[in-house]
């Protein structure tokens, strides 16, 4: 789970931008009544949902209980934010949240050791890893929200989905204005890299179009998404297979994020 600061000015925000809406996302109006006075002095966390790896085709959602996941083929949410990010760590990772030795929340500027701009660090070259790959691993963060769900879930595009990604969010821009304009409809399909190597590839397509009233409601959670998405830092960062191949991975320009 990723974890922010400490944000009652979020919280208040969640609450009243959930107050409206009286569609699809009506379970977030029952509970918005006493969630910041629950929530105040607390860390606020988003959980993940994770993407698989070698050719599995199905997505780790969080589950009701604490620690519990459920899996399944396909899911539908509003993308509220998506920004790049990178990461660098010394020594290999081996799992949890252990923060990297040199970070970047927008795919730009790393910040660490060695820090600097991103397109001029040794480590985001290819082959300086030992399979071919780079060193600082890439991802594409989304922030989700779910029908009924109240808060934004986490999930982190590898390198070989962004060339999907950046397609889709072409197809949102003439249609809805923005990405955040109606729900995205995920899921999963099995590929291969240039090595030969199976990997686990997302896919996308548009789903309905959220109302006038729901728009409303919650473009103020959608800015405040975006001040916290910056307080996240803790990313795992496993391997990704589709990085040995080049022409597999797709960027998503700095002019279609903001657009969306």
């Amino acid at each position: 789970m990723a974890k922010t600061t400490k944000n009652a000015k979020a919280v208040a925000t969640v609450e009243k931008t959930t107050s409206a809406l009286t569609t699809g996302f009506d379970k977030m109006e029952k509970v918005s009544a006493s969630l910041a006075e629950e929530m105040n002095g607390l860390t606020a966390v988003f959980d993940r949902i994770k993407m698989p790896i070698g050719g599995v085709t199905f997505f780790d959602m969080p589950g009701d209980e604490p620690d519990s996941t459920e899996t399944v083929k396909e899911f539908e949410a509003v993308i509220l934010h998506h920004h790049p990010m990178r990461a660098f760590y010394r020594e290999p990772y081996t799992g949890g949240n252990n923060p990297p030795n040199c970070g970047s929340l927008d795919g730009m500027v790393g910040k660490g050791e060695p820090g600097g701009i991103c397109d001029h660090c040794k480590y985001n070259q290819f082959g300086t890893t030992e399979n071919g790959g780079k060193a600082c691993k890439e991802r594409h963060r989304l922030f989700l929200l779910q029908e009924g769900e109240l808060f934004p879930k986490i999930l982190s595009l590898p390198t070989g989905s962004l060339k999907e990604f950046s397609r889709y969010i072409m197809h949102c821009i003439p249609a809805w204005k923005s990405s955040s304009a109606g729900l995205t409809h995920f899921s999963l399909t099995k590929a291969v890299n240039k090595g030969g190597i199976v990997y686990t590839k997302a896919q996308f397509r548009m789903g309905r179009a959220l109302t006038a009233e729901e728009l409303a409601s919650i473009k103020p959670l959608v800015e405040q998404v975006k001040i916290l998405s910056q307080e996240v830092i803790d990313e795992p960062m496993e391997d990704d297979p589709s990085e040995m191949a080049p022409s597999e991975a797709g960027n998503v320009t700095s002019d279609t994020k903001n657009a969306a």
